[in-house]
């Protein structure tokens, strides 16, 4: 495997993306409660973000094809920032959703990323690429949420101005040291039907591009329903605070940086990429569908390094998976696609999460996500059968 001084360039903005919004991640659903949100209220305002992804992915990857990753990375990254201006002065509900909006409009900062990505590597080494590269979002996870939650015991407001801070870091990192990969000598024709339906009814008809498709939904369907909805779960069944929620974030970027530099890179050498997503996510099932039945702070935290061990197997695979389906010349919008995929079940998420505190036992969440993950793992097991027919 090649390893360029682009890749060392993304590796850190990631590190530094992943930080910034990590830090609002354990205050959020406080933040969101403090101003006046029900457990429903406060699903709406994590959905909003990802509403908002939804529409623009495809457009910001279609665009990134025609006019060059640069200049919609950059794009995405100033969207991100007043984002989190708008959040650190917000003294209403309507502010908190108007923050989410602003950064869920053009911030598809992780679309364009991946594409990019794409674009200087070959595609037999992306999924040790995605997994070197997703180290980063794991030591930004690991950095950003303790750092959140110890701040947010003062003011909300700081580790938000500190997350614009990060992004602002983003933004000159990239203009200086990133070249561009894109051919911007295409002639490209606006249009509002930039995410073709009928291509995708076409491309959701063909088993063997559909069905990872499917498996990534279901993937971040399940991881979004339970980080979504965590911090309200944990305060219910264990009186949890932002505090305690950014250390348990904490060592999941923990667990996750361990599992991918030493153990992962070891596991793709002696087992293969569909092993390895169905490992992950009966790891996941077994993590989330014990939920319901734990009574300490050692028993969640345990549950949660399961959990962390399983997503570290599932996701880098599984983005590899997909990516590998792409057209060469489409791969920004594909990969446009297969984000809003991921875009609306992470709006489900939340949404979901939020209902099932308010109205059900907090346990419940786990059950649920649970079965969204086995939903994924049947998926799975019948995409490895198709592949070896």
């Amino acid at each position: 495997m090649k390893w360029r001084r682009e890749h060392t360039i993304i590796f850190m903005i990631k590190i530094t993306e992943v930080l910034g919004f990590s830090l609002i991640l354990p205050f959020l659903p406080f933040y969101a409660q403090n101003l006046g949100a029900s457990p429903t209220q406060v699903g709406l305002v994590l959905a909003t973000f990802s509403l908002f992804q939804f529409i623009s992915a495809p457009i910001m990857g279609k665009l990134s094809d025609s006019y060059g990753r640069i200049p919609l990375l950059l794009l995405s990254q100033l969207s991100t920032l007043i984002s989190f201006i708008v959040l650190g002065f917000a003294n209403s509900l309507w502010m908190l959703f108007l923050s989410r909006m602003i950064d869920g409009l053009l911030g598809s900062n992780y679309t364009i990323a991946q594409a990019y990505l794409s674009d200087i590597t070959p595609k037999n080494e992306r999924t040790k690429i995605f997994s070197l590269t997703g180290i980063a979002f794991s030591i930004g996870f690991f950095i950003g949420p303790a750092l959140g939650g110890y701040l947010a015991q003062f003011s909300y407001a700081l580790p938000s101005f500190l997350a614009a801070g990060m992004a602002a870091i983003t933004i000159i990192t990239t203009y200086l040291y990133l070249p561009e990969t894109v051919d911007k000598s295409k002639n490209f024709t606006w249009s509002w039907k930039i995410l073709k339906l009928k291509q995708f009814k076409l491309l959701m008809a063909k088993p063997k591009i559909s069905l990872p498709l499917w498996e990534f939904f279901s993937y971040v369907l399940t991881h979004g329903l339970w980080a979504s909805s965590f911090a309200l779960y944990a305060e219910r069944q264990f009186n949890f605070g932002s505090q305690d929620i950014g250390y348990i974030f904490a060592i999941i970027g923990a667990v996750t940086i361990f599992i991918k530099i030493l153990i992962l890179p070891k596991l793709l050498n002696i087992m293969d990429e569909d092993k390895l997503r169905i490992i992950g996510a009966a790891t996941i099932i077994l993590a989330l569908g014990a939920t319901p039945w734990m009574q300490t702070r050692a028993a969640i935290t345990t549950a949660t390094i399961i959990f962390a061990f399983g997503a570290s197997l599932l996701r880098p695979s599984l983005t590899s998976h997909v990516s590998n389906q792409a057209p060469k010349d489409e791969l920004g919008e594909f990969m446009g696609v297969s984000d809003s995929l991921g875009s609306i079940s992470q709006i489900i998420g939340p949404l979901l999460g939020g209902f099932l505190i308010q109205n059900f036992f907090p346990g419940s969440l786990g059950l649920v996500a649970a079965a969204t993950m086995t939903v994924g793992l049947i998926l799975m097991i019948m995409d490895r059968k198709i592949s070896q027919d």
